[in-house]
């Protein structure tokens, strides 16, 4: 046999190797994290944009309260200064700073609705709250998504035999996922004698 036929029957033994090896599948498990971020940030970005015509909503129909809407805009300029891009998904500590940025706005949310009871007859607000709480909706579906699509990508690097190529050919880390906010696991109070 010559040494062309011989390298010519080891060529497919190689390419399939490296096939098994996580050659393909690891890009695209990051690509579906990436995909899913991307998804998860223009949700974050809609409830963004929602809040100035929200908290002009409520001035105009409340303008004796501020520090709830103090702390709603807060909040928002606070979550807008924390940028997350998708090469820092490895890094916990940003991935923590940019969760904890954006639960304070759900809280900041809530309380403007218990804040201003009697603003539920206000179809401005109404609407508004709507959206945002479809917002809120669409965003707990974009965090899950990105932490599925994260615990595979993970998977896919940590086991054998993708973890091969992982660590050979990309150096990858493994994602973080969101976690809960803290108090995630307490209901809320409702009160009904708002005064």
């Amino acid at each position: 046999m010559t040494a062309v036929r011989r390298l010519g029957l080891f060529a497919p033994l190689v390419a399939l190797s490296l096939a098994g090896c996580g050659l393909n599948s690891v890009p695209t498990a990051e690509e579906q994290v990436n995909a899913a971020w991307g998804n998860l940030q223009s949700e974050y970005q809609r409830r963004s944009d929602l809040i100035p015509n929200l908290v002009n909503t409520v001035k105009g129909a409340a303008q004796q309260e501020k520090s709830v809407l103090v702390e709603v805009t807060n909040a928002r300029a606070n979550a807008s200064r924390i940028q997350l891009s998708p090469g820092d998904l490895d890094d916990p500590a940003k991935v923590r700073n940019f969760n904890e940025a954006q639960n304070q706005i759900t809280m900041s949310l809530q309380r403007l609705q218990e804040a201003y009871p009697e603003l539920k007859t206000n179809q401005n607000f109404l609407t508004l709250q709507s959206q945002i709480e479809s917002t809120e909706n669409s965003i707990l579906v974009g965090r899950r998504d990105y932490n599925e699509a994260v615990q595979g990508y993970n998977t896919r690097i940590r086991t054998f035999p993708d973890a091969i190529g992982a660590k050979i050919f990309y150096g990858a880390k493994p994602k973080v996922p969101f976690e809960a906010a803290a108090g995630a696991q307490n209901a809320p109070t409702v009160d009904f004698n708002a005064s």
